[in-house]
């Protein structure tokens, strides 16, 4: 279960969350009765209930990317947004933006081709670099080559960057916190724990060394 408690129906603030609660989830209570029409339990949205606020400006960064203004290609956009959701390991963001890229009618080759693009043939050149310089914002958390982005610059606009910077990057935010707070998909363990070794094993044999005496 999420890590901070998650606000009922009867407790959602009037103006900003309940609205947001009858658009996602009907009549239902979110926490009594999860369950959104993309399969998940719809935590993400009762955790941030905590901050009428801050749910209010998520929401409108949602709003921000799916409008019609925007300049950048929806489907180049999402590849962002999923490689965000890959590289830092948010199984909520990876598999809800490779829902939104199938909507957008994206092939299954390049959906399951994401987590391998540098050596996967199925891209574009606009593809790959809108990839590459994604890989480069979340992974290399910002530190992008004048090469990649002259390259950039040779096939997009400066407001398309911007918008392809502030999204890929917003969608990393919403990856690192929902981890951290362990909503949706993200309600998990850490895979990587310590194996222990086989009763008897000593470390010091091990190492090749000799334990020091007092």
């Amino acid at each position: 279960m999420p890590r901070l408690r998650e606000i009922p129906r009867r407790e959602a603030e009037k103006k900003t969350v309940r609205p947001l609660y009858a658009m996602l989830f009907g009549e239902r209570d979110p926490v009594a009765e999860p369950g959104t029409a993309t399969g998940t339990s719809g935590d993400w949205w009762s955790v941030f209930a905590n901050s009428p606020a801050t749910l209010k400006h998520a929401a409108q960064g949602f709003a921000y990317y799916r409008s019609p203004e925007r300049k950048l290609d929806p489907v180049l956009r999402e590849l962002g947004q999923t490689w965000a959701g890959w590289a830092t390991g948010s199984q909520f963001v990876f598999s809800q933006h490779c829902k939104s890229l199938r909507g957008l009618t994206v092939s299954e080759e390049k959906i399951e081709a994401i987590p391998t693009w540098q050596t996967a043939s199925c891209f574009d050149e606009k593809e790959r670099l809108v990839l590459a310089y994604a890989d480069r914002l979340v992974t290399h958390a910002g530190r992008v080559p004048d090469a990649l982005f002259d390259a950039l610059k040779a096939e997009f606009s400066d407001e398309e960057i911007l918008e392809l910077t502030y999204t890929t990057t917003m969608y990393m935010m919403h990856a690192v916190m929902s981890r951290a707070l362990r909503t949706e998909f993200d309600d998990r363990d850490d895979p990587i724990t310590e194996v222990p070794a086989p009763e008897g094993f000593d470390a010091v044999d091990f190492l090749g060394g000799e334990r020091k005496k007092d």
